[in-house]
């Protein structure tokens, strides 16, 4: 019988803030439940909320920040190793940008970052298994990426031997989620190496279809790389654990596409939009996903050139809560039908 997505659900990390009620996993799951979110998303590397370390050494601790999201109204979905994901494959053009993501102390140092993140990556696993979370999210990073326009050519075997080292690097990475029993749903996201469907295929083929190498949908990236959002589902949807609720809109110009010239923003063909102002269709979205019984969370991702922060997530809790369908546990038709006859089968078929 079809399980009903769960939701609705916002992403913590674009919200986090040293204001309240934004400065504290009390007052920010609060806020939350407020606004009618039932789940959030934990970005998993923001110390006002989260301690990731602390949350993989200590099931009481885990149990403990359950306990207060609970009390305010809202459930985890999933713990999020976006910032430290992309540091277990940096290319060194990134170098000086990713440092960022990681502590001061292995800033400059290429090797140690590496370390740094996967290590981050492990402990989130072993959290997840702590907080009784069976899906996680994360980057992939991007060894592969400054070369994604093949001009100058590229010479034979780089991008093979990109992806092949890709897979070398998370392998026991996604071993060790695997020991703890929770999925890795790779965001699909430009700047990584794992782009779209293809790009995913060739990490799986490598990984030997490794169970736990999952996806987590967003339609956003699709919309403005111009690939088909919907198809994706279709051929993609055993792989999906996680699902990214964000809009975006792509308007091509005389003067710009795709790549969109460099431009802020605000400027860009390809714009990422608050939830119901942009041109995903969500209604076939939540369709297929619940005719393919996914059964997780529908997470609010706000990211919107335009629109503020908190008037989107204002907005973005009653917009999923409208989407998500109930599935049916029987047919419309199923009056005008009958109990199982044999007999009168065979006769109807001319075979009696």
């Amino acid at each position: 019988m079809p399980t009903d997505i769960k939701g609705p659900a916002i992403f913590l990390a674009q919200f986090a803030g040293d204001a309240a009620p934004f400065n504290s996993w009390d007052s920010i799951t609060k806020w939350a439940a407020s606004l009618g979110y039932k789940g959030v998303q934990i970005p998993s590397w923001d110390g006002r909320l989260f301690d990731l370390k602390k949350a993989a050494e200590s099931k009481t601790y885990a149990d403990e920040v359950l306990g207060v999201a609970r009390a305010n109204g809202v459930e985890v979905t999933e713990l999020s190793t976006h910032l430290q994901g992309q540091l277990v494959a940096v290319h060194p053009a990134y170098d000086e940008g990713f440092d960022a993501f990681a502590p001061a102390q292995v800033h400059g140092k290429p090797k140690d970052r590496r370390a740094w993140g996967e290590e981050q990556v492990k402990l989130a696993a072993k959290a997840s298994q702590n907080m009784g979370l069976t899906s996680h999210v994360t980057f992939s990073g991007a060894l592969a990426w400054p070369f994604i326009y093949s001009w100058p050519p590229r010479p034979p075997g780089l991008i093979e031997e990109a992806f092949d080292e890709l897979a070398r690097r998370w392998k026991p990475l996604l071993d060790t989620f695997d020991k703890h029993g929770v999925d890795v749903g790779y965001e699909l996201h430009p700047g990584e190496d794992l782009i779209d469907g293809i790009t995913f295929e060739m990490f799986l083929e490598r990984l030997n279809n490794h169970p736990r190498a999952q996806i987590n949908y967003d339609p956003s990236h699709f919309v403005l790389q111009q690939l088909d959002y919907l198809d994706f589902i279709d051929i993609y949807h055993e792989r999906i654990c996680a699902f990214h609720v964000k809009d975006a809109e792509f308007n091509p110009t005389g003067r710009q596409g795709v790549y969109s010239g460099f431009q802020p923003w605000l400027k860009r063909a390809g714009r990422f939009r608050s939830l119901g102002d942009g041109q995903v269709d969500f209604g076939a979205i939540f369709s297929k996903l619940a005719g393919y019984n996914y059964d997780s969370w529908a997470v609010l991702e706000w990211e919107c050139c335009i629109k503020d922060a908190e008037q989107g997530a204002a907005e973005g809790a009653p917009f999923i809560e409208s989407h998500i369908i109930k599935t049916t546990a029987k047919s419309f038709d199923d009056f005008a039908g009958g109990k199982p006859d044999t007999s009168k089968a065979r006769r109807m078929l001319g075979l009696a």
